[in-house]
């Protein structure tokens, strides 16, 4: 009987492929370190599953396409200049051509079997075609010419990525590693942006779940400190953002200021106050200001007459929680007041919305959509509704509010507004209500100015505190300088840092409890069954010994 020979291993600087006509069976197949030109005399060998040619002359990969069972194929260390010839591989798991003279990926996005693809020491300069490798587990391109990651969110399974000693000169430039989901391992080192400061702090916030970079595994300490790299990434941003605005809000008012200089000549327009970054005028019944410091004319001595004529107040370019708390003194400056209008104010959030109700009185309101993001949101028009409509609101953006609107309004928020105000307790209730509604609610609740045959309950159930829904007070602007909150608001903040940091130490142990079990699980496992062994060796006595303890039990 003929014994089959499945291995075969030649090492004797061979020049060519050797004649192997009397296996045919063979599976594994070592020709390293050799110097063998060109892939030749393996078309019968069709039960192949291994082809190792590392270390070779090698130049073109011809030859290699009729090994159609092939699924590890190595040819690192050879000459080759172009990936080709693998039309008819589609069994490969593995391949390797590190140290060749590549200089493109192509020709494998077939190989959807393909789990290693190991293209180190390449001319290759740009990460492409790798759409199709739906297996690939690991991608080795160290020692290239890559200066961009691209491509890897193609990659559904990419576990392991090596980019050593390439180009990669900015974080920007490693964007693409975020959108991956499975990337646990990652080499950067040799590249000019490993160089950088904060280098593993914001590989780590683009790669959250990242497990090692640069052969090192990443710790919680290093997760901690990308965080705090990232809150001062993000608040240098924000401040660099204020100049900005700053900076476009002075042009703007510049610009606007000339504007109104060369249409000079009607007397209407009176300026009241005038500098390189703000500009208040009065035009007829209209109050412009534009610019944080315009605020400043509402400060000014008014005479009745000339305040009780202003009827429209426009805003432009100043943050709209700069002008909250103007509010309450525009309510009593101007008794006249029925239109306010915001340009640029960076109105982004709807309980900023809520503030307007220091008014008490509006009939139009006109919010540009220009840098006023809250005007994307579906419901803010609802809200506005809601939270104004009865103090006589009548217009939104030019657009009249009509009896439908306002019972579609009521109906979204008017009942999240009823729970919020049965269900609240009546502590949280003082923290929600301003001021004056507070006294308001204290008065109410302490039973006092109450109608008789009402509880306190009943009071709030019903709704009504003095004119205006408790419910919808509850939608309130939230209040950042209140001194009378401020050592509340700290207190809170020192319990729910404290409340946090038990449940991250108690996280914390469970978590070092669970990896000791982990460790002693086996030693454990292998007691307990010898254990249970030696007791049940002696049948007779372990079943008297089990009696007696179920008999002790009753």
């Amino acid at each position: 009987q003929r014994k089959t020979v499945q291995k075969v291993c030649y090492e004797q600087s061979l020049e060519e492929c050797p004649q192997l006509d009397f296996v045919k069976e063979l599976q594994f197949l070592n020709l390293q370190h050799n110097l063998i030109t060109k892939i030749q005399h393996l078309s019968h060998l069709q039960q192949l599953v291994s082809l190792n040619l590392h270390d070779n002359h090698i130049s073109d990969m011809a030859g290699i396409e009729v090994l159609r069972s092939l699924k590890i194929l190595i040819l690192g260390k050879n000459r080759i200049h172009e990936i080709c010839c693998l039309d008819s591989l589609s069994k490969l798991n593995m391949l390797d051509l590190h140290d060749n003279q590549i200089c493109r990926i192509e020709n494998v996005s077939h190989l959807s079997e393909l789990r290693v693809l190991n293209l180190a020491g390449n001319n290759i300069l740009k990460m492409e075609n790798l759409q199709g490798l739906d297996s690939l587990t690991e991608l080795n391109l160290g020692q290239n010419c890559i200066s961009v990651v691209t491509e890897v969110d193609r990659l559904p399974l990419l576990q392991r990525l090596f980019l050593s000693c390439n180009n990669i000169t900015s974080f920007d430039q490693l964007a693409c590693l975020g959108e991956s989901c499975s990337l646990s391992e990652l080499t950067l080192d040799g590249n000019p942006v490993a160089l950088e400061t904060w280098y593993k702090q914001a590989v780590l916030r683009c790669v959250l779940h990242l497990r090692q970079l640069d052969m090192k595994r990443i710790t919680d300490e290093d997760r901690r400190m990308a965080g705090v790299q990232a809150r001062k990434e993000e608040e240098k941003k924000k401040e660099s953002h204020k100049q900005t605005i700053h900076k476009v809000t002075c042009f703007c008012v510049c610009l606007y200021v000339i504007c109104r200089l060369v249409e000079a000549g009607s007397g209407s327009v009176q300026s009241l106050s005038l500098s390189d970054s703000h500009l208040a005028e009065l035009d007829g019944d209209t109050l412009r200001l534009f610019g944080l410091g315009a605020l400043e004319a509402l400060e000014r001595g008014w005479g009745v007459q000339t305040a009780g004529a202003v009827t429209v107040i426009t805003f432009r370019y100043i943050n709209f929680d700069a002008i909250v708390p103007t509010l309450p003194r525009i309510r009593v400056k101007f008794p006249n007041l029925s239109h306010m209008i915001f340009l640029e104010t960076n109105i982004s959030r709807l309980p900023q919305l809520a503030a307007l109700a220091q008014v008490r009185r509006l009939d139009q309101l006109t919010i540009h959509p220009d840098g006023n993001p809250v005007v994307s949101l579906t419901l803010w028009r609802s809200f506005v509704i809601y939270r104004l409509h009865h103090f006589n609101l009548q217009r939104i953006n030019g657009q009249e509010v009509t009896m439908n609107d306002v019972i579609a309004a009521e109906r979204v928020f008017g009942t999240l507004g009823h729970i919020a105000a049965t269900e609240t307790p009546r502590c949280r209730l003082l923290l929600l209500l301003e001021e004056s509604r507070k006294r308001q609610l204290q008065f109410l609740l302490e039973g006092r100015g109450r109608r008789a045959g009402l509880s306190p309950e009943e009071l709030r159930d019903n709704g009504k505190l003095l004119g205006e829904g408790l419910s919808r007070a509850l939608f309130n602007y939230p209040s950042r300088d209140c001194s009378e909150g401020s050592v509340e608001s700290s207190e809170r903040a020192t319990m729910v840092e404290q409340y946090l940091q038990e449940l991250v130490q108690s996280a914390s142990d469970t978590n070092l409890k669970g990896e000791a079990l982990h460790k002693l699980w086996p030693s454990m496992f292998a007691e307990m069954v010898r254990d249970c062994v030696l007791e049940m060796r002696d049948r007779a006595a372990f079943r008297q010994a089990s009696l007696a303890k179920l008999s002790e039990t009753k």
